[in-house]
């Protein structure tokens, strides 16, 4: 219940890198209802082309126990733009300790970005 209603997009993807874990945040931000993105891929159906291989770089890295602060990479909305993510990823473990996934707390920061844009052109 915590992360389902947390303020910040929380996902997670099984060792396949199929999405299991799609908070009410991430839903508002992306627009994709749980049902929708569900056992998909989060990197082949979510992810922009230019950044496919770099996000299941960082995916690969959490499931080796190597965790990944301050990542940003774009994902694609159900309307088709481009928002701007920073994330954190580690790895998801089972009660065993066994490796099980990927969680990832991401934060939106297109609007920064944007910001950042503009006052470079002053």
């Amino acid at each position: 219940k915590l992360i389902d209603t947390a303020n910040a997009p929380i996902f997670g993807v099984d060792i396949d890198g199929k999405v299991n874990v799609w908070n009410q945040c991430a839903m508002r931000l992306v627009g994709y209802t749980a049902e929708e993105v569900m056992g998909y891929s989060l990197v082949q159906e979510f992810i922009t082309d230019d950044f496919k291989v770099p996000v299941q770089t960082v995916l690969d890295q959490a499931l080796r126990g190597e965790e990944t602060a301050n990542f940003e990479f774009p994902l694609i909305t159900k309307g088709g733009a481009r928002i701007e993510i920073l994330l954190n990823a580690t790895t998801r473990r089972d009660e065993q300790g066994n490796m099980i996934g990927v969680v990832g707390i991401g934060q939106d920061i297109s609007a920064r970005l944007a910001q950042e844009r503009e006052y470079s052109k002053l």
